[in-house]
């Protein structure tokens, strides 16, 4: 894999900069990583998670993941489209998985909301207080000001959008 294709988006950059808080539970599981995970990190990971050795997982981007070892990334599903289109997922360690965000304005905005992509995955909007980052929401409105939403309106519309995301990933798996 090339440099181009490991370097983050520069707001993706900025938005995981200072790290996040866990607070116990409270906060944001979430620890990102400063490059994007190479391919032969993603084809061991992605083979090892589908238990399918016939895979590579050439479709994902993965900038993070959880305390668990579940993994955020990019699923590269828009042909043609730059890694800022696509939509971000997550891919837990114990099987969970989800469309998380629509695309890299959406998750930003869930960032500022205070959910990470554990959190969209494993909570209906009532089952978790996240707690809003106003830094992270003045970035947001800087680099995605027209994706502006709640974290439960991104990811009610990312699921809707890719409805068949998790039957995907199953059917993928051995």
């Amino acid at each position: 894999m090339d440099d181009d294709r490991r370097s983050l988006p520069p707001s993706l950059s900025e938005a995981h900069r200072e790290g996040f808080d866990y607070d116990d539970g409270a906060g944001i599981d979430f620890e990102p990583y400063a490059e994007i995970l190479d391919a032969r990190e993603t084809a061991d990971w992605w083979r090892a998670w589908t238990g399918n050795a016939a895979l590579d997982g050439a479709e994902f981007r993965v900038f993070g993941q959880d305390g668990t070892g579940g993994m955020a990334a990019f699923w590269l599903t828009r042909p043609g489209q730059p890694l800022d289109r696509q939509p971000v997922v997550f891919l837990g360690s114990e099987g969970e998985k989800g469309v998380v965000a629509r695309d890299l304005g959406s998750y930003l905005w869930l960032l500022a909301a205070g959910v990470g992509p554990f959190e969209a995955t494993m909570y209906a909007p009532d089952e978790h207080s996240p707690r809003p980052d106003a830094r992270r929401a003045e970035m947001a409105e800087r680099w995605a000001p027209s994706c502006r939403a709640s974290a439960a309106e991104i990811v009610t519309s990312a699921r809707a959008e890719f409805p068949g995301f998790d039957s995907l990933v199953e059917s993928m798996c051995r």
